[in-house]
């Protein structure tokens, strides 16, 4: 997670809100981790600059149809949230897009029971 505080620092730099938690999409996703895929490290701030030139890009997310979870504790422990997630959308004959997210609403490096990270799975 060095990346997040190079968000946050850089964020801080150019005197940005930060209007949310870090969040990693998952683009292209299919649950098998040996086939690849594109991960996108991201910080909600409440503009882009104009004439920003550094390491880090700066786009607007198109609104996301998903289904969501909150799942509290540690991450060798997502999995098991994502097995729940794909249960009710195939009981809800729902079609994943291959685009999810990972909000990182509490991130406890010290104690994993204490993470709190909402998944999102987008549907079409």
């Amino acid at each position: 997670m060095p990346v997040a505080k190079e968000l946050f620092a850089e964020a801080v730099r150019q005197d940005l809100w930060i209007t949310g938690p870090i969040h990693w999409h998952y683009i292209g996703f299919s649950g098998d981790i040996t086939k690849p895929f594109t991960l996108e490290i991201a910080l909600p701030v409440s503009e882009v600059p104009r004439e920003y030139d550094g390491k880090f890009h700066f786009k607007r997310t198109e609104p996301f149809k998903c289904v969501s979870l909150i799942h509290e504790g540690a991450w060798l422990d997502l999995p098991q949230s994502y097995s729940k997630m794909m249960s009710f959308i195939v009981e809800k004959y729902l079609h994943p897009t291959g685009l999810n997210r990972e909000l990182y609403v509490n991130a406890d490096f010290h104690t994993p029971a204490f993470n709190v990270t909402e998944i999102q799975m987008g549907i079409a």
